[in-house]
């Protein structure tokens, strides 16, 4: 039924005008939609056709060169349009060869009307039998709108939205999901299924770079048409067809964007009841950070694992913080925000086909990850997750909501979920020092923070005093004269030394940089610049940056 909604040019050649035409090249191209007749008699042919033009002419183009004819035949095939009718006897006798043997190349139809014909009464003849096609494919499309409608109401199930695509295009459907496996209607062979997987897996790996309607060769003459369901900017499954036409028609691709927006309205509404279920779990988090929990096998349970066990999960407990301006956003437009972010998280990490909790509080969102140790890089797949969980995040965050900005931490990966509270302890250290640090906005895992994980794991009494013994001095200096001598100080030891490098990274003349330096050297002696002194003072810039940032 799909495949009766598009007009092609074996539909032309059907059409009574068209009786004593002969398709003399391009046989394989009678598939090729038809959208509207085009009378064409010039050479620049580029400005004036559009795809899926058929185009009429009574080659008055054809008496020029060899060269300009071809050139003419490239260009309208480049602009992908139907096909070519020729008037053969008003102005022309023969067709070159090499024109014929183009258009055999490239599956491009060249009809030929060797009497005369009236080109206004084809193109009345078509423009009317397409805008009648045109106006039915409208109420079919109305009419299956309305159907699919009604079993979104009616059920949260998908299988009834694939039988509904299937009554109306009479071809086998497919649904592959990356959580809920592949479904059929009617059901398909083993082998074919093995196939069709294959092809499907492969699409979800190419991941965002896959958005668009694809086609794809499962066979001779079968090919699988896949329409990708999309939330939140993220692709989270696929629906299909199977048909045996390698140029999918419009009716087809409607078909499947209705109904890939259908099956989206379904997993959203199933993901947000969900969410609400899930929330119970929200104690478990709550106890883990509290510490109250003694039972390893016990807390496992709890966080509903399959298989609970002392060493058969890696857990990575990770934070993630939102900057909402509560004042420009209202208290309801923000938890709507926190309740859209929750379905996506929750989304990803079933996609990624991770054991999860995802508590939210206030402005922060706790996450809990567990997964299976299958493979000595097991560590490695979920930082890799998670990093595509940031990527899928500051996609949605750029489409949805400008100008929100969030910071993301995550702790060491560790054994035992009981242990998690150190990895939330971990994970907001990270956040602290990408908010103090702009240098380490990028890095997400406690693992991966250095020298900061030292200076956050020091007492800040003690800390307090180490800045004040090696900096004070400087401190001091700047807060009286209004200078800034110790951030000149963190710069010139970064560019290691180079005054020039020091001068342009803080936009002044070297001579201002000179009287800075003489100055930095009268009040911390001239040693600053010694190996050993030059850690202390180091450590004691980056501990001072810490805790001016904690302050604001």
């Amino acid at each position: 039924m799909a495949d009766e909604m598009s007009f092609c040019v074996k539909d032309v050649l059907k059409r009574p005008l068209f009786a004593r035409a002969q398709l003399i090249a391009g046989q394989n191209g009678c598939f090729r939609e038809v959208r509207w007749v085009h009378i064409l008699e010039i050479t620049h042919a580029a400005p004036y056709v559009s795809e899926n033009d058929l185009i009429l002419t009574t080659g008055l183009w054809l008496k020029q060169s060899l060269q300009s004819e071809m050139e003419f035949m490239r260009q309208i095939i480049e602009h992908k349009t139907s096909g070519l009718c020729i008037e053969f006897g008003t102005t022309i006798d023969e067709i070159p060869e090499e024109m014929i043997a183009m258009c055999d190349a490239y599956d491009f139809p060249l009809i030929l009307f060797r009497q005369p014909v009236r080109f206004e009464e084809i193109t009345q003849d078509i423009h009317s039998f397409i805008i009648n096609r045109h106006f039915d494919l409208l109420k079919r499309l109305e009419a299956y709108s309305q159907k699919q409608q009604q079993l979104i109401l009616q059920t949260s199930d998908i299988l009834p939205v694939l039988r509904l695509l299937h009554t109306y295009t009479e071809m086998h459907v497919v649904y592959h999901s990356t959580v809920s496996g592949t479904l059929y209607y009617p059901e398909v062979g083993q082998d074919l299924s093995e196939k069709l997987t294959k092809k499907l897996q492969d699409l979800l790996m190419a991941g965002e770079q896959a958005q668009e309607t694809r086609l794809a060769s499962i066979g001779e003459r079968e090919f699988l048409f896949v329409e990708p369901v999309i939330c939140f900017g993220q692709i989270f499954s696929y629906i299909g067809v199977i048909t045996q036409q390698p140029h999918p028609t419009e009716y087809m691709t409607l078909l499947l964007d209705y109904t890939a927006k259908a099956v989206a309205t379904i997993l959203l509404r199933t993901q947000f009841l969900e969410e609400k279920i899930m929330r119970s779990q929200n104690q478990l988090i709550q106890d883990i950070l509290s510490q109250q929990i003694d039972s390893e096998d016990q807390a496992q349970m709890r966080m509903g694992l399959p298989s609970p066990g002392q060493h058969n999960y890696n857990f990575l407990s990770g934070i993630i913080e939102f900057e909402h301006n509560v004042l420009a956003t209202g208290p309801e437009r923000m938890e709507t925000v926190n309740q859209d972010i929750s379905v996506l998280l929750r989304s990803l990490l079933k996609k990624f086909q991770m054991h999860h909790l995802l508590m939210m509080k206030n402005n922060q969102f706790y996450l809990l990850c567990a997964k299976e140790k299958r493979a000595e890089s097991a560590e490695e797949a979920l930082r890799k997750h998670m990093h595509a969980l940031i990527d899928g995040l500051q996609r949605f965050v750029d489409q949805s909501f400008d100008g929100l900005v969030y910071h993301v931490g995550f702790g060491k990966i560790r054994n035992s979920l009981v242990e998690s509270w150190l990895s939330f302890k971990e994970a907001y250290q990270v956040i602290e020092v990408a908010q103090a640090m702009p240098d380490t906005k990028k890095l997400y895992f406690y693992d991966d923070i250095g020298i900061y994980q030292l200076l956050k794991a020091v007492p800040q009494d003690f800390l307090d005093h180490f800045i004040a013994d090696h900096l004070g001095g400087l401190i001091d200096y700047d807060e009286k004269h209004h200078l800034d001598l110790a951030h000149t100080l963190a710069v010139f030891f970064r560019c290691r030394g180079s005054k020039g490098d020091t001068a342009k990274q803080l936009y002044i003349h070297r001579q201002t940089l000179y009287n800075r330096l003489d100055k930095i050297s009268l009040i911390l002696g001239d040693d600053f610049t010694s190996p050993q002194r030059r850690y202390c003072l180091e450590m004691a810039l980056l501990s001072h940056q810490l805790r001016q940032s904690a302050k604001k």
